[in-house]
């Protein structure tokens, strides 16, 4: 173990220690589920947003698959990681506060991401959260964009009925065995409107 994995473990655990709830786990994402969760993108894809990096495992994993650094917009709510992204990924825009509010603040200059990377523990926040986080984030999601979500949990971890309810669809399309715990990752996209007179 290297001394920046030490650094990165110990400000996780002060973070759960100090909002459990909001970090969601003990420790960091492993490199196998960051490269399952980033494995659908790359330069092309365009501008990506990402929600809870905490110490930046997927940000780099991002680095790593093309997507240059200052097309990175990262949304954190914890302040020590906040600081800690700041100084690691100085090209890309770090933004401290809370992504329900993701609705109300302006990202790349106006231009549509090609996808959002999500760190969140959305299983642990209230439905209403959860919906505000979605439409935000969609909100600045170009046509055919995606929002990939990790959970150790068995299903998809927005529920069906918030799914409905904003007009998207989840699909399973990676998992982290080797992560601890084992992970599961969901692309969660905008449902095809449905023809006239048609099924959809």
């Amino acid at each position: 173990m290297n001394a920046t994995t030490t650094f990165d473990g110990l400000t996780f655990i002060r973070e759960w220690l100090t909002a459990p709830l909001r970090v969601g786990a003990i420790l960091p994402s492993g490199a196998t589920l960051a490269r399952a969760m980033t494995a659908e993108i790359d330069r092309s894809v365009g501008a990506v947003i990402e929600l809870g990096p905490g110490t930046g495992v997927f940000t780099q994993a991002l680095l790593e698959r093309g997507v240059p650094e200052h097309r990175l917009a990262l949304i954190e709510t914890g302040s020590e990681f906040a600081t800690l992204l700041q100084l690691r990924f100085p090209e890309a825009r770090t933004l401290w506060m809370d992504a329900s509010a993701l609705r109300q603040v302006a990202l790349f200059d106006g231009e549509k991401a090609g996808a959002v990377v999500s760190g969140l523990p959305l299983l642990s926040m209230k439905p209403r959260k959860v919906i505000a986080i979605l439409d935000g984030a969609f909100s600045h999601l170009k046509p055919g964009g995606a929002f990939y979500q990790f959970t150790y949990g068995p299903n998809c971890p927005v529920p069906r009925p918030i799914l409905d309810r904003l007009g998207l669809k989840a699909s399973r399309v990676g998992r982290a065995l080797a992560n601890m715990p084992p992970a599961t990752v969901y692309r969660i996209q905008r449902r095809a409107p449905r023809r006239p007179g048609g099924e959809g």
